[in-house]
């Protein structure tokens, strides 16, 4: 089952693009955007994360953050952040504690071939760690509604 809305983040292990242990919980603070992909150098991640990077200047203005997770290791998650321009930070959930905890993890990725990365999924989550507005995808080629994630964003300002 997901984490649904109302409910607070899991405190799941990270790890950084520099290969630093971080906790969830400890990235929260100002309104985040938790973008989960499930995985780099794809093609409609990589349009998804530029996407991203070309409206921070809007999460930006209203103080609120965007955090991208995906199964990847640090290592492909670094090179993506470099290949990309990224101006968010992204974390490795190589564990699969994250897609595990949020229940989103897909095993039926690539026709099963790759099972356990996570579901495109889009959580907005308040000051307080509890989940204001979700998006989950069953179909990676399925974008979220950038528009309704600024929104949700905007209500927390």
């Amino acid at each position: 089952m997901s984490v649904e809305v109302g409910q607070r983040v899991p405190d799941v292990p990270l790890v950084s693009v520099d290969r630093k242990a971080v906790r969830l919980v400890e990235l929260l603070g100002p309104p985040t955007v938790l973008v989960f992909f499930p995985g780099a150098f794809t093609g409609v991640c990589t349009k998804e994360a530029c996407t991203f990077r070309d409206t921070m200047s809007e999460f930006n203005s209203i103080k609120a953050q965007v955090v991208g997770i995906s199964v990847d290791s640090p290592f492909a998650q670094k090179a993506f952040v470099e290949a990309n321009g990224l101006n968010f930070p992204m974390y490795s959930d190589f564990s699969r504690h994250a897609v595990r905890a949020f229940g989103i993890e897909d095993p039926n990725f690539g026709g099963g071939l790759l099972p356990g990365v996570a579901k495109r999924s889009v959580f907005v989550v308040d000051r307080d760690g509890v989940v204001r507005w979700r998006w989950i995808s069953d179909n990676p080629g399925v974008e979220p509604d950038y528009a309704a994630v600024a929104e949700a964003v905007k209500t927390l300002s």
